[in-house]
């Protein structure tokens, strides 16, 4: 995906509304990284920067290039006019909270976000934790079932067909 990235970068260089760039999550854009809940890369988001979305299209560079150009102001503080009434409605409601009400939401809002994460991720490492399990249990009993002698069984059993159908 890299080099058709790179080319999508090029093709878009200069654009007048539409930035295409990257980001190094392992080295100094790891802070940033983090605040926009990259959780795996390649990761490719796209929108207005405080609330970037994850992109689900194709990988490709025709593909990356189709959505690239199709990408434009969108829906927002800056460009309420894009807005459908019901978006319009909490966006003044979200104004008229004024900045210590929004950053309180914010917050907790986030809050919420980590406890859902932090949620999955104990899941998770549970389903880990009893596949690991299962799986040493499994090598274990696959042993014993060997050490019973199954295959000195299955080489009599085929050995005495062998000696029968030679009759």
């Amino acid at each position: 995906m890299k080099p058709d990235w790179d080319k999508l970068i090029t093709a878009f260089s200069g654009h007048a509304s539409t930035l295409v760039a990257d980001v190094d999550c392992t080295a100094d854009g790891k802070s940033l990284c983090d605040q926009v809940g990259v959780r795996g890369y390649p990761t490719i988001k796209h929108g207005d920067p405080n609330d970037l979305q994850d992109y689900k299209g194709g990988r490709d560079f025709d593909s990356l290039k189709k959505f690239a150009e199709g990408l434009g102001p969108s829906c927002g503080p800056a460009n309420v006019d894009l807005c459908d009434g019901a978006k319009k409605k909490q966006i003044d409601e979200f104004k008229a909270l004024g900045p210590e009400a929004r950053e309180k939401m914010i917050k907790e809002k986030e809050e919420e976000m980590a406890k859902v994460e932090a949620d999955f991720k104990a899941f998770v490492d549970g389903l880990q934790k009893q596949y690991t399990e299962a799986m040493a249990k499994k090598d274990k009993d696959v042993e014993a079932l060997k050490e019973s002698g199954l295959g000195l069984l299955k080489s009599v059993h085929a050995h005495e067909k062998k000696a029968k159908s030679e009759l």
